[in-house]
């Protein structure tokens, strides 16, 4: 496999959000502001998602991605000191602030929700508001017992300003979204996985050991119709089953015309591991 080395991101002066390493077909993005648990709102942080994620889809080599954060924190959400002092994406006057969820905010949201490739959110610790948002978004999600989640919007006397009533529900059902959204409690690693907002709880100093494991297991699998099951499991969000069934029916017969289709099933007949190329 190829050496891991990372590629860092920056913007004039401003600290990078991202750090983004790759390693063989994973590829790994971790939020790298530590000193402040990983908030987002400064200007630009949108674009630099958005242009990491792009680099993944447009990687034919790249067949799974790990999202999580630097120190202690997975990501406390947005930035409250730039709240309170009405900086980066919270300063000017509503119509402006609006624009600046559309334009910063919500485009690292969508950036993400677009990957092409399975996404796996390894939370190492806290992740608050907007941060529970981001960790929602991935494919699969698992935690560290240092981990919490809560979205806590309404503490703050603002709502959820990141999709998160669209995202939450769909995770863990309408009736605990609400009590989350309408309390502000903080859910532990172990409730966390309890209510199935995670699939796994592991020791912290394991987590991202686990997380590579998982992506590789991932990444043997054919690399095109791989990203065709995750074209298809976002589209089942918002289709009717019909709809779902011709899709399906489409894209299968295009993988049938696949290098990888039949040296899955000379692999299967043969009685060993096959060797996915993505043809």
């Amino acid at each position: 496999m190829p050496e891991r080395t990372p590629e860092r991101l920056t913007r004039g002066n401003s600290m990078s959000l991202l750090t983004t390493t790759y390693d063989g077909h994973i590829a790994t993005l971790t939020f790298d502001r530590a000193d402040a648990m990983n908030p987002l709102g400064a200007h630009g942080d949108g674009d630099e998602v958005a242009a990491a994620c792009d680099a993944i889809n447009t990687n034919s080599d790249i067949r799974c991605a790990i999202l999580t954060g630097s120190g202690r924190a997975f990501s406390a959400g947005g930035d409250i000191k730039a709240m309170q002092n009405k900086t980066g994406n919270f300063s000017g006057n509503p119509v402006e602030i609006a624009e600046g969820y559309r334009t910063n905010i919500h485009k690292a949201l969508r950036a993400l929700d677009g990957l092409k490739v399975p996404l796996i959110a390894a939370v190492n610790g806290p992740a608050i508001g907007l941060g529970c948002d981001l960790a929602c978004l991935a494919d699969i999600r698992i935690a560290s017992e240092k981990a919490k989640f809560g979205v806590t919007f309404l503490k703050l006397g603002i709502i959820p300003g990141d999709g998160g009533t669209w995202i939450l529900p769909r995770v863990i059902g309408q009736s605990r979204a609400a009590e989350l959204f309408y309390t502000g409690d903080l859910l532990d690693a172990a409730t966390a996985c309890e209510w199935g907002l995670v699939s796994r709880v592991v020791p912290h100093d394991r987590l991202l050991e686990e997380a590579n494991a998982l992506a590789a297991k991932i990444a043997a699998m054919p690399p095109l119709a791989l990203r065709q099951t995750k074209n298809l499991l976002r589209q089942g969000r918002s289709v009717t089953y019909d709809t779902a069934l011709e899709l399906a029916a489409a894209t299968q017969a295009q993988m049938h015309h696949t290098q990888d289709h039949a040296e899955g099933v000379a692999a299967l007949i043969e009685k060993r591991a096959p060797e996915f190329k993505g043809r």
